[in-house]
């Protein structure tokens, strides 16, 4: 596989799923091996849920996040973030629907992460959303800890089904769909709205637009130019003629 030919000014936007992290031992949602397979969604993942049983979300989110901060960037993430590194500034955004902070630990510049962050606590009170960094996943914290403002219970600051993503970071994906030239999506199902329509989005604005996935998208989705079929953390290093070692 031939790395891309782009100019060096060239605005670049990534989409990750959680098929990236898979290498880094991380299991995806759906698929082989999916979480969504063995477990109940609606058990900790949706909005009904964390208000139904905070505590019981609590712990399980905290499980979550002692996963990602046990995992190591691969070399999809290193990848990535060796290319946008050796790029001007700001030209090249990852978009990730993943909340493990692995692009982040990669060196990746520029991430905005549209389903927020598992090491992240923020206040369930419009009228404060506070937000701080989650203890250390380590720690023996088993019981949400009051807000430093206000005193509500805090929650992981992730988006659950049922939630709508945080305005800003909404509007931060789409200025960098608006502006790409050329749009990658990696290890990502593209059935999840809304960042499913990032593509069309992408393609609206003339970029060019590659899918990096395990298997081809079904139906065939029209706005991709191109599929490339493979594991992440083979195929983007290749792409991209990024060194992983070098990041």
């Amino acid at each position: 596989m031939h790395p891309l030919a782009l100019p060096v000014d060239a605005r670049i936007t990534f989409l990750t799923g959680a098929g990236i992290s898979v290498a880094s031992g991380l299991r995806p949602y759906r698929g082989p091996g999916g979480l969504w397979n063995e477990v109940d969604v609606a058990a900790w993942a949706t909005a009904e849920a964390l208000a139904r049983d905070p505590i019981g979300c609590f712990r399980a989110h905290r499980h979550f996040a002692a996963l990602a901060a046990a995992a190591q960037p691969n070399a999809a993430h290193h990848a990535i973030a060796a290319f946008a590194r050796a790029r001007p500034e700001g030209h090249v955004v990852v978009i990730t629907q993943n909340v493990d902070g692995l692009h982040q630990r990669a060196g990746a510049p520029h991430v905005v992460e549209i389903h927020g962050s598992l090491f992240r606590l923020r206040c369930p009170e419009e009228r404060c959303a506070a937000r701080i960094p989650a203890p250390d996943p380590s720690a023996r914290v088993d019981e949400p800890p009051p807000c430093p403002r206000c005193g509500a219970k805090l929650r992981h600051d992730i988006v659950l089904f049922d939630e709508y993503l945080d305005p800003a970071d909404e509007r931060a994906a789409k200025e960098a769909l608006r502006a790409c030239q050329l749009f990658v999506a990696a290890g990502t199902s593209g059935v999840v709205f809304p960042a499913a329509a990032y593509v069309r989005e992408a393609d609206y604005a003339g970029a060019r637009t590659i899918l990096v996935n395990l298997e081809p998208p079904s139906p065939p989705n029209p706005y991709f130019d191109d599929v490339v079929l493979g594991r992440a953390e083979d195929v983007l290093p290749a792409l991209l003629g990024a060194d992983p070692l070098t990041s």
